[in-house]
């Protein structure tokens, strides 16, 4: 669900200034080598699963309360993290449960049935499901999945995309194109062209960035506007999970493509991130009082560590150790939970498993090898 459910939409109007990409800042944090263990890291994904994962559902729970399901799109990016601790591990375990949360999924949201209004409401909502759809698929090959992002795919396109100006609309009343369809259905698009390898989806993959580019990204500073109404200048909210999109879509772009101009926005964005967007010691900003918001810097770990990957002469993969160290050091050692706002420790009381998940995700995704 976007934060435009949340927040009042406002316009803000931004200049674009050129493409120079702006010199980062001298790093703050420490450029010492990893800190927190793969056995940490394994430690936190099932600290966050006793507290937070429901058996019986197949899906996470809102609060350590365990009184309520997870928001609908929450769950896609908890299912992410469940393949990222598999992938890391190879544990057979993580393996049961990215097909336990399908199965779970698919008894509370109708089957994955695209056309139900009331479980699918938003079209964010469905493209965030699409993407870890094709990502299960790339993991256990099983076909069901494919088909259930290919046809969710479909269903968002046909109902979101605009064909006179470009660009994709967030909701099924077309009041505004938000960055958190736009960078997702590029990343699902490229997800399905490398599985399908039709070049149709690569073509709109293509298209939405080249819209969202222009219309939804400040190039002079590496800025993601959460959204553009209509003809109106974009409004500029800082989120993680909006830059991190950006990186994702750019850097799968880039892979496909080699186009350099695709890594050097992911660079951008990123720096912007580190730069701007976080404490002067290179700590994120502690998103989500007491709402979904917490889920966002999960989104940007996913993304960020494509760029370490990509560009390994940057300093990504160290800046993330050293928030998820930072998180870690200040985790509910009697729970093993951490929360938002990794620069204090994590309270002992109700905490949101939104709250909790983004250190767990930056542990599974730049953990070292044992």
């Amino acid at each position: 669900m976007p934060l435009s459910l949340i927040i009042t939409l406002f316009i803000s109007s931004c200049s674009k200034k050129g493409i120079e990409e702006p010199a980062p800042k001298p790093s703050a944090f420490p450029p010492s080598t990893t800190t927190f263990s793969a056995t940490d890291a394994t430690i936190a994904f099932n600290s966050f699963n006793n507290i937070y994962y429901s058996p019986t559902d197949k899906l996470y729970y809102s609060t350590t309360e365990k009184k309520g399901i997870a928001a609908i799109w929450t769950q896609a990016i908890y299912w992410d993290i469940v393949m990222n601790a598999y992938e890391r591990t190879k544990d057979q375990a993580y393996y049961k449960m990215i097909t336990d949360m399908y199965d779970g999924g698919a008894k509370r949201y109708d089957n994955y049935n695209w056309d139900n209004s009331v479980e699918w409401f938003i079209y964010d909502d469905m493209m965030w499901w699409v993407m870890s759809l094709a990502r299960a698929y790339e993991i256990t090959k099983n076909q069901v999945y494919l088909d259930k992002a290919k046809s969710g795919f479909t269903k968002v396109w046909n109902g979101s995309y605009d064909p006179v100006k470009g660009g994709m609309f967030w909701d099924f009343k077309h009041s505004g194109k938000n960055a958190c369809i736009n960078f997702p259905t590029v990343i699902a698009a490229m997800r399905l062209y490398n599985i399908t390898k039709d070049e149709s989806y690569l073509t709109k993959a293509k298209s939405i960035y080249t819209w969202s580019r222009e219309n939804l990204f400040d190039i002079s500073k590496g800025r993601v506007a959460d959204h553009k109404v209509g003809d109106n200048n974009p409004g500029f909210e800082d989120y993680t999970y909006n830059q991190g999109t950006l990186i994702g879509a750019a850097i799968l772009l880039y892979r496909n493509t080699n186009i350099q101009s695709y890594l050097d926005d992911a660079k951008l964005a990123a720096n912007y991130t580190k730069n701007t967007m976080s404490d002067p010691s290179g700590i994120l900003p502690a998103e989500g009082d007491w709402n979904e918001q917490g889920v966002l810097k999960a989104i940007f770990a996913q993304y960020l560590a494509d760029l370490a990957k990509a560009y390994p002469a940057g300093d990504y993969a160290k800046w993330a150790v050293f928030n998820a160290n930072t998180a870690w050091e200040n985790r509910d050692f009697g729970r093993g939970t951490m929360h938002r706002n990794y620069k204090v420790p994590c309270p002992t009381g109700i905490v949101q498993s939104y709250e909790s998940s983004s250190a767990v995700a930056f542990m599974q995704l730049f953990a070292p090898t044992n």
